[in-house]
């Protein structure tokens, strides 16, 4: 039985042996924290500090988001009535150019009459020019006629 109660002590020795150690750093750890422990209450008040004032910044944060949001909305709808007459005033702008393409054309198809007191006679380097201006007229007053009608 002595050998029983010395294996005994010997096994208890050997658990007490690192309880010791852990109990020691334990103490070393708890005797820094209580030092700092002014520096850490300091930094829990100021974050509920912060806390704080991130709760009390939320709602003034959203009635500016709603406002901004409300502004942005008028420059959208106005924007959309801007590309809405826009396309209209573009697509009038294509029909347009189409009829007057189809007026010049039936203009350059017309041959202009030869004026009246002319001969018609070998061509001159001015009586060229002259048939060039008159078909011009000619085409230019097709042209602004065509401009009127749709008008």
């Amino acid at each position: 039985m002595d050998s029983l109660e010395l294996i005994i002590n010997l096994a208890i020795i050997a658990l007490l042996i690192p309880t010791i150690i852990y109990a020691y750093k334990l103490n070393k750890n708890l005797s820094l924290l209580r030092q700092n422990q002014s520096s850490l209450s300091k930094l829990i008040s100021s974050l509920n500090e912060a806390t704080y004032k991130a709760e009390n910044s939320i709602p003034k944060l959203k009635s500016v988001t709603e406002h901004s949001s409300e502004g942005l909305k008028e420059v959208i709808d106005s924007a959309k009535n801007l590309k809405d007459d826009l396309t209209f005033i573009n697509e009038r702008a294509d029909n347009l150019a189409d009829r007057l393409e189809n007026v010049i054309s039936a203009g350059r198809e017309i041959k202009p009459a030869a004026p009246a007191g002319r001969q018609p006679s070998a061509p001159f380097a001015e009586d060229k020019e002259d048939k060039n201006e008159d078909s011009r007229s000619l085409a230019e007053m097709e042209l602004l006629k065509a401009l009127r009608s749709i008008k």
